[in-house]
């Protein structure tokens, strides 16, 4: 078991699980929006931020041959970026539990510009507003916004425990690792 915590754990390895499960999230999102039919409000788009970030310098720890000292300080910076991913979501679900009050302008996206009155007419009839205040559905007690945060300190918990075990590791000094 140690044996596998050590491979899991290992710098590149942990990264592209980061960035695995982080790809997976971010995907889980866009589908419910773009397949599944659940407008996002406002803190929920807010929330995807920190993956737009986090994806690409993931995706660049693992590619790139970086030093030993870049990628731990890489895996700090996912450190970061995760927690203020699960602070984002827990104030959403916070948001959606009623504990305190959302932005006063939590709303859907914006639709896409009308062409004409016609055009206009035609997108009132699907155009829903999306409340802050509404979890679209809830998995286990939890809705998307909990999940989220769960997903994010997760990340961040493992990325902090790779970059622990990156400074206690003296085997090697390789650039490919």
């Amino acid at each position: 078991m140690d044996r596998l915590v050590a491979r899991l754990t290992e710098r590149r390895t942990a990264t592209l699980i980061i960035l695995l499960v982080a790809a997976a999230t971010i995907g889980a999102a866009l589908f419910s929006q773009h397949v599944l039919g659940y407008l996002p409000c406002k803190l929920c788009l807010y929330q995807r931020w920190p993956y737009y970030v986090a994806i690409p310098i993931a995706l660049a720890l693992v590619l790139a041959p970086v030093s030993d000292a870049v990628r731990r300080a890489g895996l700090w910076l996912l450190v970061l970026i995760f927690l203020a991913s699960a602070g984002l979501g827990a104030y959403h679900a916070g948001v959606e539990w009623g504990f305190w009050p959302g932005p006063a302008d939590c709303g859907g996206a914006p639709a896409p510009a009308a062409s004409g009155m016609a055009d206009f007419l035609k997108q009132l009839d699907p155009t829903r507003v999306v409340s802050c205040t509404e979890a679209a559905g809830r998995f286990l007690g939890l809705s998307m916004a909990g999940w989220n945060a769960v997903v994010s300190l997760g990340l961040a918990a493992f990325a902090g425990l790779a970059a622990l075990r990156a400074r206690c590791h003296h085997g090697s000094s390789s650039v490919s690792q």
